[in-house]
């Protein structure tokens, strides 16, 4: 019984966060949230509440936003109530705030004589906290250092530009008062998620037992409780970012298919979407567990893979990576690493070009197996960006996606295979 443990970086369906709406003197209630994460560093949050408003112009506060909220992305939906200004204060309430804050200002400064416990207190101006705070205490000037001494200090009040907690702040006019549901939505980096998984393979039976669980990450500076969390396989356009042209891209994981038995996955456009079976608190600074995939004895398969980048090529043989293949409604396949018995040596043995914007390359990949039996490897060539055609090729190749061919090799024992492949390209 063969036993390994895989980590791999999976791309999940993605729901939407709904986050509270909290108004000054309005009342609060119903408040559901949705996530939807993408695996790029990028989340959607959808946050429903029933609010009570005026009529008339006024603010409204959202706590609990997420920390790193990208201002631009809000939106927010709500009956008769129309958006005129909104502003994210993501200064949070720290004793090192405070005291930048009371720059100009007068404190008060309580000591504590160890040994009698009296107190004395005295009015200073906070003249700069660059590195620690300096005060102005009658003609004197004073560092107030942290060296254990029974020392603080006292403020009238607390900055109103200062907050506990992560807060959107947005002035409505309202058509008519009362309650009515409002949802507010954003894009937040912060929110992550990976696939794990836990293997056992019979060799001899072909049979394969996997637990699988999504690893959720939140570093946004809030917690996201009762949550419905949907995992979005793809990742969107975000044009903040700029396009970036890249001839080949860095290999993918071995998931062929992400597999899923606790929800049925859903496709939107040229994602698809999983969502988790029941809703979850997402805690700040956490990382979670939730179980996505629980199969025994399902067939299952070794095989040999290699992917190769765009115009890649190689003076010396690299390894193919050994691949388990199982099945249970979606196809996966698992890596446990490399077989150093079955390589692969890409040379590209020509290039030419063919016009302004158009090139012709041929590639030559040399398989060998040093196993004293034959192995079939799935050779991927990755990259097949623009406009890209295979016009000739020593072995008929499957296109399974835009930018890769696969050709399924049969490699004897002790020997080695060839294929050769040309590609017509325009950019």
């Amino acid at each position: 019984m063969l036993r390994f443990q895989i980590a791999a970086v999976a791309v999940v369906a993605a729901t939407t966060w709904v986050v509270s709406c909290a108004s000054a003197g309005a009342a609060e209630s119903g408040r559901t949230l949705a996530v939807t994460i993408y695996n790029n560093d990028l989340a959607l949050v959808q946050d429903r509440r029933d609010i009570d408003v005026a009529a008339g112009r006024q603010r409204i506060e959202f706590q609990d936003v997420s920390g790193k909220i990208r201002p631009e992305t809000v939106s927010l939906g709500a009956p008769d109530l129309g958006v005129v200004e909104q502003n994210f204060d993501f200064d949070l309430l720290t004793p090192a705030k405070l005291m930048e804050k009371a720059v100009g200002k007068t404190v008060t400064i309580v000591r504590t004589n160890p040994a009698t416990g009296a107190e004395t207190r005295e009015t200073a101006e906070v003249l700069a906290t660059n590195g620690g705070a300096v005060l102005k205490i009658g003609q004197r000037i004073e560092v107030l250092r942290d060296d254990g001494l029974p020392v603080r200090v006292i403020f009238e009040k607390v900055p109103d530009n200062l907050r506990a907690r992560p807060t959107l702040s947005v002035i409505v006019d309202a058509k008519r008062g009362g309650a009515r549901p409002a949802t507010l939505s954003y894009l937040t980096p912060g929110l992550g998620w990976r696939a794990d998984y836990v293997a056992s393979y019979d060799e001899a039976a072909s049979k394969l037992d996997v637990q699988g669980w999504v690893t959720l990450t939140n570093t946004t500076g809030t917690t996201f409780e009762n949550a419905e969390t949907v995992l979005v396989a793809g990742s969107p356009a975000d044009e903040n970012q700029g396009a970036v042209y890249q001839p080949w891209r860095q290999p993918r994981p071995t998931l062929v298919h992400a597999g899923t038995e606790s929800g049925a996955r859903e496709r939107l456009g040229d994602f698809y979407l999983y969502p988790l079976a029941e809703r979850t608190t997402i805690a700040n600074q956490q990382t979670k567990q939730v179980s996505f995939l629980d199969v025994h004895g399902v067939p299952a398969e070794h095989a040999y893979e290699y992917r190769n980048g765009w115009l890649q090529t190689s003076d010396e043989p690299q390894s193919a990576k050994s691949v388990y293949r199982f099945s249970t409604g979606s196809t996966a396949g698992l890596s446990t690493g490399d077989a150093f018995d079955v390589k692969v040596k890409p040379v590209q043995t020509a290039r030419e070009q063919e016009g302004l914007f158009r090139w012709k390359t041929t590639m030559r990949y040399t398989l060998t197996n040093a196993m004293p039996h034959p192995v079939t490897v799935d050779l991927l060539q990755d990259g097949l960006v623009g406009d890209t055609r295979i016009v000739t090729e020593s072995q008929k190749s499957e296109r399974r996606s835009a930018d890769v061919a696969v050709w399924k090799v049969s490699v004897p024992a002790n020997g080695e295979a060839h294929i050769t492949a040309t590609f017509d390209t325009q950019f």
